[in-house]
């Protein structure tokens, strides 16, 4: 291992914006400095959700351009580049390089004939076409069986916009769009490849799946090369340098998508590592060596970083964006932050303190429970353990005592509930961890972790800018690949706990009775969530259930 310290830029590509972080690498990865840029996501009619390639271009250029503002360290001596980035989108591109229309975000929901008539048709096992079910299970240990998985985005583009789809040369995901610019090479991560549905797990014969192509009407020749997270996708090109005002010629690293390197730069890299993600999104994963699926819980084993090591995940739509919910449309007035955002203290970012922190301090001294109120986190539908796009989030035991402060505790607790739901998922199949590394923004909270503790009855454990543990984890596996790090298993070491949380045992013994009530509360309500959704638009979910016979063979 080199004992010189070296430099490397990361890049973190979210739904919402991009933050560029410049790490130094020694006996920790340490976090210099950041720059972060805002854009948007087009919400569309019919459950369109996309985004502009320029508009990422641009938070990258403008990011990159602040971090090297400083002169002390300058853009010649970075050693590597890399990126995190969101996951399941579709970017389909042109020979040379051209996003031929607005990227699809993970989130679009449009591709809802495609779903039906890609899997749902024929002799089915609970809405799954049985022919199509069991080879996917077969090859790529998962099925594509939301309507939001980037296949029924791409079937949806060739069925409905023809004269684009057939001047596609390669399909990409966001950050493997991102590597194409800067280097001009069209690659993508095998965690991504994963994410297609179209990747061959199986040791002998990994890589694309002619088969599953053939079984989901894919061209083989759209799909890019595969390249490692570890491995060097390309270098700097002298445009992408003049661009990004960086030196041409800088290695640029596959990265991988922000499912695999949350986990990386969390520290929870080793086999029964078990980490929580709040963001934007919310997930649990825990780190296995067996590929599993419980396709009743909507949760399976993902390729990550590390070949020969799977994340168990499961996934919550929306966790942190309840409370961004939270500040735009509940707490604004009743605890003093803000009516007119203009009202924010001018000074509360340079006290590095957080709105989210801010708040979560407001509401400390709620007891468990919130009065009596739940709140249900399923904003934007809903994945694991039930795969519903249709559920709504909700209050419920609203009385007239409630007042704001209880409301944004409850939705505090409704998204840990659920996070609970999950992690209880998984120990069905496999024994998840007594200590928890938790980030993400949600984590940046000490009340939001010592909830956390309380509601799961686990130790929980932050790293230092949690926030920004994606970068982190771009910046390991391109530390590995240059070889400053021996390897993943070896990231652990260099990314310490900033602190520790332990549950408060009667806190969590009175958030049993909340708990019991929070889970029954989607079966009570599924039939009324379809019925508002019935004549706004067609069914869009595909409800798998596959025999415990079929689980059991697949998780051996």
């Amino acid at each position: 291992m080199k004992a010189v310290k070296s430099y490397i830029l990361a890049y973190d590509i979210g739904t919402t914006g991009v933050k560029t972080c410049l790490f130094e690498v020694d006996k920790e990865i340490r976090l210099l400095k950041y720059a972060s840029r805002s854009y948007p996501l087009y919400i569309l009619d019919g459950g369109g959700a996309e985004q502009d390639v320029e508009d990422w271009w641009r938070g990258m250029a403008e990011s990159t351009r602040e971090i090297f503002e400083d002169p002390e360290i300058t853009p010649d001596m970075v050693s590597g580049i890399s990126f995190c980035s969101q996951m399941q989108g579709l970017v389909l591109v042109d020979r040379e390089g051209n996003a031929l229309r607005r990227p699809m975000s993970y989130m679009d929901q449009r591709a809802r004939k495609e779903i039906r008539k890609g899997i749902a048709n024929g002799i089915q096992i609970a809405g799954a076409n049985i022919t199509k079910l069991i080879p996917s299970l077969k090859i790529t240990g998962a099925v594509a069986g939301s309507v939001k998985d980037p296949v029924w985005k791409y079937k949806w583009v060739e069925a409905n916009e023809p004269e684009i789809f057939e001047k596609v040369y390669k399909w990409l995901d966001v950050k493997d769009y991102l590597i194409l610019r800067c280097t001009g090479s069209f690659t993508m991560t095998e965690d991504e490849a994963f994410a297609t549905f179209l990747y061959d797990i199986r040791p002998e014969s990994r890589g694309w799946s002619e088969e599953m192509c053939g079984i989901l009407g894919v061209r083989r020749e759209h799909l890019p090369d595969i390249v490692r997270s570890t491995e060097m996708a390309g270098r700097l090109t002298a445009k992408a340098a003049q661009d990004l005002g960086l030196a041409e010629g800088i290695p640029v690293y596959g990265g991988g998508g922000d499912s695999s390197l949350i986990g990386v730069g969390a520290g929870a890299v080793r086999k029964g590592d078990t980490h929580i993600y709040s963001g934007t999104s919310g997930w649990v994963i825990t780190v296995t060596d067996k590929q599993m699926v419980d396709v009743t819980a909507m949760i399976a084993s993902i390729i990550g970083a590390e070949r020969d090591k799977y994340n168990y995940f499961a996934e919550m739509e929306t966790a942190g964006k309840c409370l961004e919910w939270v500040r735009d449309h509940l707490a604004l007035d009743e605890i003093g932050v803000y009516i007119k955002k203009e009202n924010i203290p001018s000074d509360y970012e340079e006290r590095n303190t957080s709105l989210y922190s801010y708040m979560t301090e407001v509401i400390k001294d709620v007891p468990p429970g919130s009065g009596g109120v739940i709140f249900t986190p399923w904003l934007h539908g809903n994945r694991c353990p039930f795969e519903d796009p249709d559920a709504k989030g909700m209050f419920f035991g609203i009385g007239l005592d409630t007042g704001k402060t209880e409301m944004i505790h409850a939705v505090l607790e409704g998204v840990f509930y659920h996070l609970r739901w999950m992690l209880e998922c998984q120990d069905r199949r496999l024994k998840s961890s007594k200590r928890i590394r938790f980030v993400g923004g949600g984590a940046l909270s000490p009340v939001s972790c010592q909830m956390l503790a309380d509601i799961t009855g686990r130790v929980i454990e932050t790293v230092d800018s949690p926030q920004n543990v994606g970068s982190v984890g771009a910046c390991a596996v391109t530390a590995v690949g240059l070889g400053l790090i021996p390897d993943l298993d070896c990231v652990r070491d260099f990314i310490p706990v900033a602190e520790v949380y332990t549950p408060d045992k009667d806190k969590h013994a009175a958030y049993k009775k909340y708990y019991r009530t929070f889970k029954k509360l989607y079966n009570a309500n599924k039939v009324l969530f379809k019925s508002l959704a019935e004549g706004n638009s067609e069914d869009q979910r595909v409800i798998i259930q596959v025999p415990e016979k079929i689980l059991s063979r697949r998780s051996k």
